[in-house]
């Protein structure tokens, strides 16, 4: 494993700078690299710029959720505000209070040319999710496979699934070790990613960002840097989570899942709903892009971070971080908050996540808050945790492409907190730049812009 490069900070930056867990590794393949290829571990924006920095563009988007697999399924049940939210069947909920979830149906065969059947049969619920979907933003990118090409991805549970195979097993038949050894392998945080580097035969440096539920969103943030600060031309980019019964059981002992309908905005509103899935997108530098007449998709032109230290779980009443990390994110982009024409927020459905970020948009939009639409997709597919951001970040793709707005389809009676319109049924729109939001536990907050391309 190589150690991450260290950050060198000024006091202000100090101040807004969460601490993440990241793990910097190198596939095996990449001894095939003939020249060492050495990046800077840059998780959060620079506060200072010098020169003009490369565009970066969206050139491939692959996504996997209980709505569906892919771009077209995902991008209907988007736009239609579909519940995708179902009796969990992957393990034994009847001790729960809650007994539902965003659950994915996975075929039974990956169907990747490069990967060998055998190798298939051992991936874990979490690598399959991630592979789909980075298979789909790789058709689409165009690209080959290289030994230069740098791996961001941002997880919370990794490979929990295995660790709990491994646990049920020891605690039950504990002198039976067959496949233990395997478990604790790819149990590791790396090892999702160096599967999917060898099944793209990809070889370069491998960054994961375990930050909570703003994971995602600061993988895709990471990567957009180290394109603008010039230390690659491509990277490979998203988030993924899979459902696991620990993280599951987890949430409904903190009585944080809904007991009823997950209604982010909801005046009555009460809890969320957990889901899995993964979103993987090909970024590259626009200069790049051209030069291959690669297909554009979209633009990323701001990403914000931010650390709210208020509390564990709960988020400043103000939304003060939240109100940070989309004003960070504003600077970065050049933009003001008038520019922005749709907004898809964290809301979780929690009666306290909710409200804050209300009270973020609503100090952070101003006047242009009245006309601001809002929407969170999680009322669709749940809360997919470490790959929310990026999900998210794609739902904001797909709404600036295909010129739409998702809708909260399940909220009854909005909050009065909600000083903007929150999109309830499905509904057409001019949409020129998008913002999502990813707020997490820990106070761990990151904001994205995307661009229409035309």
């Amino acid at each position: 494993m190589k150690p991450a490069s260290p950050n060198f900070l000024n006091q202000s930056q100090i101040r807004s700078v969460p601490i993440v867990p990241t793990f910097d590794v190198w596939p095996e393949s990449s001894l095939r690299c003939p020249k060492p290829c050495y990046l800077k571990t840059v998780l959060f924006p620079p506060v200072h710029s010098s020169g003009p920095s490369p565009r970066v563009v969206i050139t491939g988007a692959g996504i996997v959720t209980s709505l569906g697999l892919g771009w077209k399924q995902n991008a209907e049940g988007f736009r239609l505000g579909r519940v995708a939210i179902k009796p969990v069947t992957l393990f034994d909920v009847s001790r729960q209070r809650v007994k539902v979830a965003g659950e994915v149906l996975l075929p039974p065969a990956l169907s990747l040319s490069r990967l060998c059947p055998r190798h298939e049969k051992r991936l874990d619920r979490a690598t399959r999710l991630l592979l789909l979907a980075a298979h789909e933003a790789w058709e689409q990118s165009g690209w080959l496979p290289s030994d230069r090409l740098p791996i961001v991805l941002g997880t919370t549970s990794g490979g929990m699934g295995l660790g709990e195979a491994y646990y049920r097993q020891a605690i039950n038949t504990p002198h039976t070790l067959r496949h233990q050894a395997s478990r604790v392998m790819q149990y590791q945080a790396q090892c999702q990613a160096m599967t999917l580097a060898d099944t793209f035969d990809i070889a370069g440096p491998i960054n994961i960002i375990a930050n909570a539920c703003a994971s995602g969103a600061n993988a895709i943030g990471h990567a957009w840097e180290l394109l603008r600060r010039g230390d690659c031309e491509r990277v490979l980019t998203g988030g993924f989570d899979a459902l696991s019964q620990m993280v599951f059981a987890g949430f409904d002992s903190l009585q944080a899942l809904s007991p009823t309908e997950c209604r982010p905005f909801d005046a009555n509103r009460d809890g969320l709903a957990l889901g899995e899935g993964a979103a993987v997108l090909t970024l590259e530098t626009l200069d790049h892009a051209k030069r291959r007449n690669a297909r554009i998709l979209g633009e990323i032109v701001g990403y914000g971070a931010s650390l709210d230290t208020h509390h564990l779980t709960q988020p400043h009443p103000q939304g003060d971080a939240a109100l940070a990390s989309m004003t960070a994110a504003m600077e970065s982009a050049g933009l003001t908050p008038p520019q922005i024409d749709y907004i898809n927020a964290h809301g979780t459905g929690t009666p306290m996540n909710d409200g804050a970020e209300a009270n973020a948009i609503r100090r952070w939009a101003g006047e242009k808050a009245a006309t601001l639409p809002v929407s969170s997709t999680k009322s669709s597919i749940g809360h997919l945790l470490g790959a929310a951001g990026a999900v998210e970040t794609l739902v904001c793709l797909m709404a600036l492409r295909e010129q739409w707005l998702p809708p909260t389809s399940t909220i009854r009676t909005p909050d009065v907190a909600c000083n903007f319109p929150v999109v309830q049924t499905p509904t057409r729109a001019k949409v020129e730049y998008a913002l999502t939001n990813s707020f997490g536990f820990g106070g761990a907050n990151a904001s994205l812009i995307l661009r229409r391309w035309s």
